[in-house]
């Protein structure tokens, strides 16, 4: 039987996307402690079932798939410029496409306005109703207020008309912003969007016999199974190596190995992948917080993921991409490996010297490439001692040398120097672990 808490979790997930969610509400529906909706409602907001937006309240949202991350939802918005909703709050888990700055005639602005986009635009009441009637959201930038007859058919076509303090370009600079953001964000793949969830999954209780582990290895060909009580919690792991030359009417949980690595639906994908490397595992249980088996995730899983991420389409450049990108191979003696860049505004900080985190990212990413001809894997960074940084000015060139110490099959010793006009500008040790791919 469900426990309270699953049971706010089913009722949350059957109500339709739009709806408000109060503690109160919840605890009177469904006879619980306010103690006890509160948790579940927060749990729901973990698992992406609801939003919680200021100055609104707690509503039923869409789960945004992983392609259309780099849209945002106008509940979204509301957050990013500090807004009010002034009518269509039921739309507020909705999409939008594109974004219009209406600061142009009225005919004009129209021909831009379509269906799923906002319409950015100050105090024109006209403009707000026009924009609805052809199902377009808005935004009213400066603190203005509409007509209630705009008020009226927003609520209607559950499209929202928010009001925002901030002026036109800001708003535009902050709605761009937080797309970008986005684009960077849809690089980090977390186990939610690959895992084999439960329904599909295939594991053992602890009721079992080593036979039942032989009969599942001659169906998929797997080789490991997670274990769970009859509460469904992973309690174990059973391999070949555990069952071989053992009677197959021996009990599961006499052979399984107990405490097994697990990763949660909110782990990254790179975190489960150096975890299942690390330990030369091909096949580990998802949980939830209450440690109950949500499903599995392969190696399979984890390189068709990989794969797939490197032919996304726009993605965002953070800072490390930026300055990573600008290193080329410069010329060296036999046995040196030299990579040169330039000192780019980007990478500079207030006093227009070169930044010491930026000093850091051409370290690791110069020992990486390194390693890479040696090796082929990725590098984690265990520790990087920093014996000394000179300033080195804007628009300068400077050469990096790694000269690997010492390398095995999973860990790397680098010495790396910086150079600048023949004099040397930094100098550090980094030591890194090595995964393979």
């Amino acid at each position: 039987m469900a426990t309270k808490h699953e049971q706010i979790l089913n009722h949350i997930d059957s109500l339709s996307v739009g709806s408000k969610i109060s503690v109160r509400g919840i605890a009177k529906v469904l006879n619980v402690s306010e103690g006890t909706a509160y948790r579940a409602i927060k749990e729901a907001e973990n698992q992406d079932l609801v939003s919680t937006i200021e100055r609104v309240g707690t509503i039923r949202i869409e789960k945004k798939k992983k392609e259309n991350i780099e849209r945002l939802t106008f509940a979204e918005i509301i957050n990013i410029v500090d807004g009010q909703v002034l009518g269509g709050r039921e739309g507020l888990y909705k999409t939008l496409n594109k974004f219009v700055i209406g600061a142009m005639k009225l005919d004009a602005m129209m021909r831009y306005t379509e269906a799923g986009s906002l319409l950015i635009v100050g105090n024109r009441t006209n403009a707000h109703e026009l924009a609805v009637k052809e199902g377009a959201a808005v935004l009213i930038t400066g603190g203005f207020d509409t007509g209630e007859a705009v008020k009226r058919l927003a609520d209607e076509k559950k499209l929202p008309v928010i009001s925002t303090s901030y002026d036109t370009f800001t708003v535009a600079a902050m709605i761009n912003r937080a797309i970008y953001d986005q684009l960077i964000k849809k690089e980090i793949v977390l186990v939610n969007d690959i895992y084999t969830p439960f329904d599909e999954s295939k594991f053992l209780t602890t009721n079992d016999y080593v036979q039942n582990w032989h009969q599942l290895n001659e169906e998929t060909l797997h080789s490991r199974y997670p274990v769970v009580d009859k509460k469904n919690r992973v309690v174990g792991m059973v391999t070949s190596k555990d069952v071989i030359g053992k009677d197959k009417q021996f009990k599961i949980d006499k052979v399984m190995t107990k405490n097994p690595m697990i990763v949660q639906t909110n782990t990254s994908l790179a975190n489960a992948a150096h975890m299942m490397v690390w330990e030369g595992i091909e096949l580990m249980p998802v949980v939830d917080p209450s440690h109950k088996l949500q499903g599995i995730i392969s190696r399979q899983d984890v390189l068709k993921a990989l794969q797939q991420i490197q032919r996304q389409p726009q993605v965002g450049e953070t800072i490390d991409d930026l300055i990573t990108s600008q290193l080329e191979l410069g010329e060296a003696a036999a046995g040196e490996y030299i990579l040169k860049t330039k000192v780019t505004p980007q990478m500079t900080n207030q006093l227009g010297t070169m930044s010491y985190g930026v000093f850091t990212s051409l370290i690791t990413e110069s020992t990486s490439r390194l390693l890479s001809k040696h090796k082929k894997g990725d590098l984690v960074v265990e520790n990087i001692s920093v014996f000394f940084i000179k300033p080195v000015q804007l628009e300068s060139e400077i050469e990096i040398k790694p000269l690997i110490l010492e390398v095995g099959r999973k860990f790397a010793k680098v010495d790396v120097e910086v150079h600048h006009q023949r004099s040397i500008v930094g100098k550090a040790l980094l030591m890194a672990q090595l995964i393979d791919r």
